[in-house]
C-alpha cells in the first residue's frame, strides 16, 4: 500500500476544493452576503490542510494500484464532505450535522434535504449546494486526474473506483486525456442547458443552479416546491436534460467522433429509452383515469408530469412538479422501481445502473435454461460481446451486497421514532442509497429529512456515500486490514 501517494493525492483533492469554493464565495460577495466570510474561512482551512498534507506526504513512487485507488476515492469523498459542510455552519444558517447531511447529499448527487424551505438560504449557499452536485456528478477525482501532472497512468484505478457502473475503461490510451474528454462533454452539456433555461425566462443565477443540479442528476433547487412553479417549457427542458445526463458519456464521445451509428446501436441505450416511454405511458394513463388531482388537467400537462417524474426518478435527479404521494398505487409502484434502476453506466445517475440490471436478467435467464438443459453451455452477451464469468460474478456479488446494505440501512432507521411507518422507512433507505432524493411517506411530503434524528441523518449520510461509491471503496477504506497489509 503506497500510503504516501494516497495522502499526497488526498491533499491535492482538498486543495482543489479550496479553489472550487471560490465560485460560491464570489457569488456571496456579489450579493453582499455575510456567508461570503464563511466561504473565505473555509477556503483558508482547505488550502492550509491540502497543501500541508501534500507537502509532508510527497511520495517516492507515483504507483497507484487498485487498493490505493479505492482508498483515495473513499478518503477524498469523506474529507470533501466534512470540509464542504463548513460554510453552512460557519455562516450560522445551518447546524453542522444538518450541513454535513446536506453536503453529502450534494456531492453524492442525492438531493435529499434537511432544509424545509431552501429559499431561506443565502444565494452563495444555494449556489454551493447545486455546485456540489455538479462536482460530484462526474467525479471530482476525474477532474483532479485531468490537472495533476505527475500521476502515473495507473490512475485508471481511481477512475474505476469513482465512476459508477460495472465496467469502466479508457476512451483514449491516456487516463488524463480520458478525463479531459469527459469533462469537456460535461461542461458543454451543462452550458447548453443553462442557455435553454435562460431562453425560458429563468434568471442567470437560477439557470446556472438548475443546470448544475441537472448535470449532476442531483435535484437541489432554489424554491421549496422544487421546480413546480416554473413554466411548462422550463419543465420540458429539465426533463430532456435529465435524460441526456443519464446516458453513458462514452456514447457522446462516439457521437463526437462521428460514430453515431455505433452509439445508437447501444443495447443499454435502447433499454433506457424503452423504460422511459413505457413507464411514462402507463403512468399517464393511470393519472388521467384514476387520479382525482388530474381530472381537470389537460392531456398535455398530464403527459408532461408523467414524463418529467419518470425522467427525474430514473436518472436519480429528484426534481418534482407534483405531489406524487397522492398518486395511485400503480404510478407510485413504477416510480419505486425506478429508484433501483438508475441511468446508464458511465453517466452521472445513481442506482444500480441499467447495464448491471440487464446483466442480472441475462444471468437469471441463463440459469433457467441450464435448469431445463443441464448440459447446455450458454454464454451471456452484452453490447454484442460475450461477458466473461468474472464480470458476471462481480455483478451478482455486488447486487447481493447492495441488497444487504439497503436492508441494513432500513433496519437502522427503524430505531428513529420520527419515522413512524414502513413505507417512509423503506423508501427513504432505498432513495438515499441509490442517490435519488425523493421518497414516499410522511417525511417525503413534509420537508424531506428535516425531522429525522441525528442518528438517522448520519446513517443516511453513510448510505449516500456507500451508494455513490458503489460500496467497495468506502468499505475497504474503513476496514483496518486494508491499512495494515503491506
Amino acid at each position: 500500500m503506497n500510503k504516501r501517494m494516497i495522502f499526497f493525492v488526498v491533499g491535492r483533492i482538498i486543495s482543489a476544493e479550496a479553489a472550487l469554493l471560490a465560485l460560491p464565495a464570489l457569488v456571496s460577495l456579489i450579493y453582499l452576503e455575510k456567508a461570503g466570510w464563511a466561504f473565505l474561512v473555509t477556503i483558508g482551512i482547505c488550502a492550509a490542510a491540502g497543501f500541508g498534507i501534500s507537502a509532508i506526504s510527497r511520495p517516492k513512487s507515483n504507483t497507484i494500484y487498485a487498493g490505493e485507488g479505492f482508498a483515495i476515492v473513499a478518503l477524498g469523498w469523506m474529507l470533501m464532505s466534512v470540509l464542504g459542510a463548513l460554510p453552512f455552519s460557519i455562516s450560522g444558517e445551518v447546524g453542522y450535522i444538518d450541513a454535513l447531511f446536506e453536503t453529502v447529499s450534494g456531492f453524492t448527487t442525492t438531493g435529499g434535504s434537511v432544509i424545509p424551505d431552501c429559499g431561506t438560504l443565502s444565494r452563495g449557499l444555494l449556489f454551493w449546494r447545486a455546485f456540489t452536485h455538479w462536482i460530484g456528478g462526474m467525479g471530482v477525482l476525474i477532474f483532479i486526474m485531468a490537472i495533476i501532472p505527475n500521476l502515473s497512468d495507473r490512475s485508471i484505478h481511481i477512475m474505476r473506483a469513482e465512476v459508477p457502473g460495472p465496467v469502466v475503461g479508457k476512451l483514449v490510451p491516456r487516463v488524463k486525456d480520458t478525463a479531459k474528454i469527459l469533462y469537456t462533454i460535461y461542461i458543454a452539456l451543462t452550458a447548453a442547458e443553462a442557455i435553454f433555461l435562460l431562453c425560458g425566462g429563468m434568471s442567470l443565477f437560477e439557470s446556472i443552479v438548475h443546470a448544475f443540479s441537472t448535470a449532476g442528476t442531483g435535484g437541489f433547487g432554489v424554491y421549496a416546491d422544487s421546480v413546480a412553479s416554473y413554466s411548462p417549457y422550463i419543465q420540458w427542458v429539465l426533463a430532456v436534460f435529465m435524460l441526456l445526463f443519464g446516458v453513458n458519456f462514452n456514447l457522446y464521445y462516439l457521437i463526437v467522433m462521428r460514430k453515431i451509428g455505433t452509439a445508437l446501436k447501444s443495447f443499454e441505450l435502447r433499454v433506457y429509452i424503452s423504460i422511459v416511454l413505457v413507464f411514462s405511458g402507463v403512468i399517464f394513463v393511470d393519472l388521467f383515469c384514476n387520479c382525482a388531482a388530474f381530472a381537470d388537467t389537460c392531456v398535455g400537462d398530464t403527459v408532461r408530469t408523467a414524463v418529467f417524474h419518470v425522467s427525474s426518478f430514473l436518472t436519480t435527479t429528484g426534481f418534482s412538479t407534483a405531489d406524487f404521494n397522492s398518486w395511485p398505487s400503480l404510478s407510485q409502484g413504477l416510480l419505486f422501481i425506478t429508484l433501483f434502476l438508475g441511468g446508464c453506466a458511465g453517466s452521472t445517475a445513481g442506482g444500480l445502473k441499467l447495464s448491471r440490471v440487464i446483466l442480472l436478467f441475462k444471468l437469471a435467464g441463463r440459469e433457467l435454461k441450464h435448469l431445463v438443459h443441464p448440459r447446455s453451455v450458454n454464454s451471456v452477451e452484452f453490447e454484442g460481446k460475450a461477458v466473461d464469468e468474472q464480470t458476471l460474478f462481480s455483478v451478482s456479488t455486488y447486487f447481493s451486497i447492495y441488497m444487504v446494505f439497503i436492508g441494513g440501512t432500513f433496519f437502522l432507521l427503524g430505531f428513529d421514532p420520527h419515522i413512524n411507518d414502513f413505507k417512509t422507512c423503506l423508501t427513504s433507505a432505498v432513495s438515499c442509497f441509490n442517490n435519488v432524493g425523493p421518497f414516499f411517506g410522511y417525511a417525503g411530503a413534509n420537508g424531506g429529512f428535516a425531522d429525522y434524528s441525528v442518528f438517522s441523518k448520519l446513517v443516511l449520510s453513510f448510505a449516500m456515500l456507500f451508494g455513490r461509491l458503489e460500496i467497495y471503496p468506502l468499505l475497504l477504506a474503513l476496514t483496518p486490514s486494508t491499512w495494515t497489509k503491506r
